[in-house]
């Protein structure tokens, strides 16, 4: 049980991408009441929307399309 939840139990393989979500509706929730200006809005959703495209080039896992890696053409 304990190491279920250290692991991250059901969430383990999307919480990068639920704390962009959140990251991203926090920017806009911010501009809305009007703590934030446009261009931090902004700035706030490439860079969480960078995260969430940076763990999703990174779910490759080592594979290179198929070719055995560790033979040389």
């Amino acid at each position: 049980m304990i190491r279920k939840i250290i692991s991250g139990g059901f969430l383990s393989g999307h919480r990068t991408c639920i704390i962009s979500g959140l990251g991203i509706l926090y920017a806009v929730g911010a501009y809305m009441v009007g703590d934030t200006d446009i261009f931090t809005m902004f700035q706030s959703i490439f860079t969480f929307g960078g995260i969430y495209f940076l763990r999703k080039s990174n779910e490759s896992g080592g594979k290179t399309n198929g070719k055995n890696s560790s033979k040389i053409s």
